[in-house]
């Protein structure tokens, strides 16, 4: 079974025939409009997030499989937050707060797909991520979130 692999960023529940799905996957051969329509189906919860999708084709008989992934970590950073980017100036001016409970929901969001072994581990990440888009962490910069993280400072929400 020769099978052709095409892995795309989309909109969430707004996928369309035109780029970059249509010049991707219109060579193969299927119908472009299933396809849109199933993507948009699995995305519609992302609306309004680019999130990586992976289309399966069985060359031989046509018929497509639908992967979807989780956004990227700042895109789910952003939506939390209600805000449409990150500081220009990460270090220097502050774009938003993010809560270390918001952290560690977006880090069970992301879970699957982190390198970390525990949820602390992972809300660290999360953490790293905020530093490079100039996001505070509860209050205090990023880099020091994750140190009062290491010594235990915020136990209890990983106890629930």
């Amino acid at each position: 079974m020769p099978e052709d692999t095409v892995e795309v960023l989309v909109e969430g529940g707004s996928a369309t025939p035109g780029p970059p799905l249509g010049p991707a996957i219109g060579p193969l051969g299927i119908n472009m409009m299933q396809v849109v329509e199933e993507i948009n189906n699995k995305t519609a919860d992302f609306k309004g997030m680019k999130v990586p999708v992976k289309i399966i084709v069985d060359s031989s008989t046509k018929e497509f499989e639908i992967e979807i992934g989780t956004p990227p970590t700042t895109a789910l950073v952003m939506d939390e937050l209600k805000i449409e980017k990150g500081s220009h100036e990460p270090g220097s001016e502050v774009a938003a707060d993010l809560s270390v409970e918001q952290a560690y929901k977006i880090a069970r969001m992301k879970f699957g797909s982190l390198l970390a072994n525990d949820y602390k581990a992972a809300t660290k990440e999360v953490m790293g991520t905020c530093v490079s888009m100039g996001i505070n962490v509860d209050g205090k910069d990023a880099r020091d979130a994750q140190k009062a993280l290491d010594a235990g400072e915020y136990d209890s929400i990983f106890e629930q």
